[in-house]
């Protein structure tokens, strides 16, 4: 399937979680190829925005398109939109083998089980990506005994399985050791090399990418910026977003925020 030019399009969602409208007339659109990053914080509408696109929640009012198409039966949209998230790590089955983790996204389930069967293309594929991100000594561990770095290129993994257009991480750096992040950065960067469309969701600019080139602030579920990283991080813009006086800094072209 090639990759429709607009790989994100909300239009005039209002959508709610439990009776709590969390955007009202929402649109945000975001094409193939732009790399973005979607930043706020607690309470921005971050977990709400990654379950829409995961079509977890359904708007109220208005349309969502994911690669052109409004209706997605989920497995099917895995293969061409894989999405990473802190809910998945965290509802992933405890006992499943690091094999069984990368092996369960041809069925984008959470685990593996006995009616599912694998292609020897499939467990080559899965044997070759595992190997790309430094995984394959965990083939027999239990998620659960895995350090949260190594739990999350497992789930990275599960999604490079299907080859998809498009990828969605979801606070991709968040509790790992200066080791890890500097693996997920390389990782990061090999991937939007590789013509992966690549869209970060967290509120730490430190977990923004060199290659990011656009970035959309959230808040209290509006889009509060949005354009080129250089334009949208700014003192001004993160201090009102945050609501506390922040300054940020550039190191080799990743982006810092300190207390102003």
């Amino acid at each position: 399937m090639a990759v429709a030019k607009q790989i994100i399009k909300v239009t005039n969602a209002d959508v709610y979680r439990g009776r709590r409208c969390v955007f009202q007339n929402f649109s945000l659109t975001i094409d193939a190829g732009e790399n973005t990053a979607i930043v706020g914080p607690n309470g921005a509408g971050k977990t709400t925005l990654l379950k829409l696109l995961g079509r977890e929640l359904y708007p109220s009012k208005g349309e969502v398109s994911i690669l052109g198409k409004t209706r997605w039966h989920v497995s099917e949209l895995r293969k061409h939109f894989g999405v990473v998230s802190v809910d998945l790590q965290q509802n992933f089955r405890p006992h499943t083998s690091g094999r069984s983790v990368v092996l369960s996204g041809f069925y984008s389930s959470l685990n593996t089980f006995g009616h599912q069967e694998f292609s020897e293309a499939q467990l080559t594929i899965a044997e070759r990506v595992s190997s790309e991100l430094g995984i394959n000594q965990f083939s027999d561990t239990p998620f659960f005994k895995m350090s949260n770095g190594e739990q999350r290129r497992h789930l990275l993994a599960r999604s490079l399985v299907n080859d998809p257009g498009v990828l969605v991480l979801d606070e991709p750096a968040n509790g790992l050791d200066l080791s890890a992040q500097f693996q997920y950065f390389k990782t990061a960067s090999q991937l939007i090399h590789k013509r992966k469309s690549l869209v970060l969701v967290t509120h730490h600019l430190n977990e923004i990418p060199v290659e990011i080139s656009r970035v959309i602030l959230l808040k209290q579920g509006a889009i509060f910026a949005d354009g080129l990283k250089s334009s949208v991080l700014t003192d001004k813009n993160l201090s009102e977003l945050y609501e506390m006086p922040i300054k940020v800094f550039v190191n080799d072209g990743l982006f810092h925020a300190t207390p102003g």
